[in-house]
């Protein structure tokens, strides 16, 4: 096998460093060595590094393991010595904030050659060494599967050589691997994220939005020259900031483009927009295979339109930064994995790469994922590059408007940033279904005042990056009392509408309960009705993850980090924070976890003074040693007794003399500012497939020249379901939701507090039944019409 893989990606010229890091474990059943081996390898940095670092020290410590890092990359661990150093609990304190790693790196030209493996091996031996995880791409995937492939020869060399007894080939004789994805490219197929790709997403939104804000300003065209190949992020950047025009090395634009780029750039200026956004990506070519440069196009532009137009090229900005919250919760997540993969291998175990498939733990044969990337067209086998595409084609160019049916959109219950990027996601795809598209200002009261107007495409130009609800909602369930459900289309006169999309929270599923009842004494209400939940609270049954809960996360975690930099100069002290969510303890949990938290208490786990008790104690105990800062969440309807300031008071009296507290109620904060790229693309892409599924119903149940739907498959509920967006009756919701309480009944999320409570160091059970298993990667073929955008 060529050594090729292991220095430099597939892509010529690109470079990168590594770090390592190894674990290993004396098992108290016998005296036989049993070994872990960390090892990060990095395309540059990518930021979330260092919480898979944490992670599995942590997890290797929780489960006894003897945790050493490597300094300074394939060099320290060739050289040995000083450069490999005993880390504690301790050691990864404060990290989860701090982007790339802080282990240090370095290229090593020797351990390119069969003699600096030969030294690296002898390193391991005598630590005993078995057991290996990387993080990293295909290149460092690809170098650590050729090590363990050499592992046996390495060790009859060294026996050879007299630097290890005979009996250690036996002792040592297999080289485990296990993998995590580590990449801002997202270039890795089998996995939906690969650790770092959301933090470089909030880098470029962040970049773009500050610069749009100038560009309308002043009516100028801007070029965005995005550092990516593969093209993910160029991708996903064009449809999380609604840009006008993408291009990138994997679709080619047909010959004429630069004709058609103009015209729409025309176009969308005549209508009244003050600025256009052009995404070029590196490596971005034509038909012919010639280079696509930003200056290039920027000239086409001036030369052409006449437009002032400037340039900014994003460079390593991507790659830096603050992590987000979903990067550290991806990378503690997989960081864990990864150890219990080690746990679980035997002889006969393939190296596998612990991934990311929806909100679901996986694993994969390592070597089946690094020879799809390898084919070249790897890009078409992660989903997620494959779903942006098609959900780009969808937006990217406005359609010729007809008037087959008309559709309304309303918005309902509290705000959450992304819903105006999923009305102006239903809004397009919509008219570009042929129908006539209606909004619905305030939601179910401006429904039944007959607040309903027709919205075409260019009036929701540049809504994706807003906050709140543009379309205005109300935080009502049902009709006033005064105002029966059969008078929804009286005074004022408002236009039939043959289809009702509706995005929000628990609200929207309560009000859809409520149309699908009065279907049997009004027609009126038998029409295709579909939801896509939006709420910081994450409580709707029927989907894992909503609209606006990735951003309330992130804002929740900035604020944390915040905090506790403020007592980066006070000795000992607690910060007792409480966050929104009602009684669903989703935003204390995944926060708790992401801001490394000693505690988060909530209603879903219920707890009693005893608890307060143990939690004061342990937070204690950590004080007395090193830790310095301690981080405790409340949901706010937690408990309604044990109140934030009963909480703030007890630990205040309970910890003096060691440590002082602050309290913090974080409020609507949570549900404000611009939505995350998450929420962006989640809303635009799920609010996309809604409108399919409306249009598809509406054609379905289209008799005698009007649309007639009763049955319980046309009132549902669009959710993320595991690997999966499906689509749910309502009605069948009914008996998995806690009406009174308005949570789901049953939330996937809990699993993740053990996690937590791991890494906050208590001592507690970790329920192993729902880790990844060992699949096989999917080769789906690409259609032909999928191969290019048409623009």
């Amino acid at each position: 096998m060529s050594l090729r893989g292991l220095t430099l990606n597939i892509i010529k010229g690109r470079k990168k460093t590594t770090v390592w890091i190894e674990l290993y474990k004396l098992a108290s059943a016998n005296d036989q060595m049993f070994s872990f081996w960390f090892l990060t390898r990095i395309f540059y940095f990518s930021a979330g590094m260092n919480a898979a670092v944490r992670a599995v020290v942590r997890m290797g410590l929780y489960v006894g393991a003897k945790v050493y890092f490597i300094h300074e990359g394939y060099q320290g661990m060739v050289d040995g010595g000083d450069n490999i150093r005993e880390a504690t609990w301790e050691t990864v304190s404060s990290m989860l904030q701090v982007g790339g790693t802080v282990i240090g790196s370095a290229r090593c030209k020797e351990f390119r050659s069969h003699e600096g493996r030969l030294k690296a091996a002898h390193n391991l031996l005598q630590r005993g060494i078995t057991n290996l995880c990387v993080i990293g791409g295909d290149g460092s995937l690809t170098g650590a599967n050729l090590f363990r492939e050499e592992w046996s020869g390495l060790l009859t060399e060294l026996v050879e050589q007299g630097l290890i007894e005979a009996d250690s080939v036996q002792k040592y004789s297999a080289l485990h691997i296990v993998g995590m994805v580590g990449s801002i490219d997202n270039d890795f197929c089998g996995t939906d994220m690969t650790i770092g790709t959301d933090s470089a997403l909030h880098r470029i939104i962040e970049v773009v939005d500050a610069i749009m804000t100038t560009a309308q300003s002043g009516q100028t065209g801007t070029i965005i020259s995005a550092v990516c190949y593969p093209s993910y992020l160029a991708l996903v950047s064009a449809l999380a900031c609604g840009a006008d025009w993408v291009l990138i090395p994997e679709m080619p634009p047909e010959d004429g483009w630069e004709d058609k780029m103009c015209g729409k750039l025309s176009a969308t200026r005549s209508r009244g927009t003050r600025l256009n956004i052009i995404i070029v990506a590196e490596g971005a070519i034509n038909r012919h295979g010639k280079p696509i440069s930003s200056s290039y196009v920027k000239d086409l532009v001036v030369r052409n339109l006449g437009f002032d137009t400037r340039v900014t090229i994003l460079g390593h900005v991507q790659r830096g930064g603050t992590p987000s919250g979903f990067d550290r919760i991806l990378a503690s997540r997989m960081g864990v994995e990864a150890v219990l993969a080690l746990l679980e291998t035997t002889a006969n175990t393939p190296a596998c790469v612990v991934s990311l498939c929806g909100n679901q733990s996986v694993r994969l044969p390592l070597m089946e994922c690094v020879q799809m990337v390898s084919t070249g067209c790897f890009f078409f086998f992660y989903r997620s590059f494959e779903n942006n595409l098609k959900t780009y084609k969808l937006l990217a160019h406005r359609k010729p408007e007809s008037d087959n049916f008309n559709v309304a959109v309303l918005n309902v219950g509290a705000p959450a940033a992304g819903m105006n990027a999923a009305v102006r996601s239903a809004v397009r795809v919509g008219i570009s279904e042929g129908h006539k598209m209606f909004a619905v200002n305030d939601g179910f009261e401006g429904f039944y005042k007959g607040q309903i107007k027709e919205i075409k495409w260019a009036d929701v130009g540049g809504w994706t990056g807003q906050g709140g609800s543009l379309l205005g909602t109300k935080s009502i369930i049902s009709q006033p009392k005064h105002q029966p459900v059969h008078n929804t289309h009286t005074t004022p006169p408002t236009p039939r509408t043959d289809s009702k999309a509706l995005g929000s929270a628990l609200q929207a599923f309560l009000s859809l309960l409520e149309l699908f009842t009065a279907r049997g004494k009004h027609d009126e209400f038998c029409v295709p009705m579909v939801m896509v939940p939006a709420t910081v609270s994450n409580n709707v049954p029927g989907s894992d993850l909503s609209v606006g809960a990735d951003t309330a996360l992130n804002a929740i975690t900035t604020t944390c980090d915040r905090i506790k930099q403020s007592a980066s100069g006070t000795k000992r002290r607690v910060f007792i924070i409480e966050t929104m969510g009602g009684y669903c303890g989703y935003l204390a949990t995944v926060g708790g976890l992401a801001s490394g938290a000693d505690a988060a208490y909530i209603y879903e786990e219920p707890f009693d003074i005893r608890d307060l008790q143990a939690n004061v104690e342990h937070l204690t105990e950590k004080m007395k040693t090193s830790i310095q800062r301690g981080l405790v969440l409340r949901n706010e309807n937690s408990n309604e007794n044990y109140t934030t300031d009963f909480i703030y008071q007890l630990y205040s009296e309970e910890g003096r003399g060691v440590f002082d507290c602050r309290k913090n109620v974080l409020g609507h904060m949570q549900q404000g500012g611009a939505p995350s790229p998450f929420d962006r693309n989640f809303g635009t892409k799920i609010s996309a497939k809604a409108m399919q599924w409306v249009t598809k119903k509406l054609v379905e149940t289209f008799r005698h020249g009007r649309v007639f739907a009763n049955s319980e498959d046309s009132c549902c509920l669009l959710g993320m379901r595991r690997r999966a967006l499906i689509f749910q009756p309502v009605v069948q919701l009914k008996d998995e939701t806690d009406f009174i309480h308005r949570i789901p009944k049953e939330q996937w999320w809990l699993k993740l507090r053990p996690l937590m409570k791991i890494l906050a160091k208590y001592k507690t059970s970790y329920d192993v039944s729902d880790s990844g298993q060992l699949e096989h990667v999917v080769h789906n073929q690409p259609k032909e019409s999928d191969a290019s955008v048409a623009m």
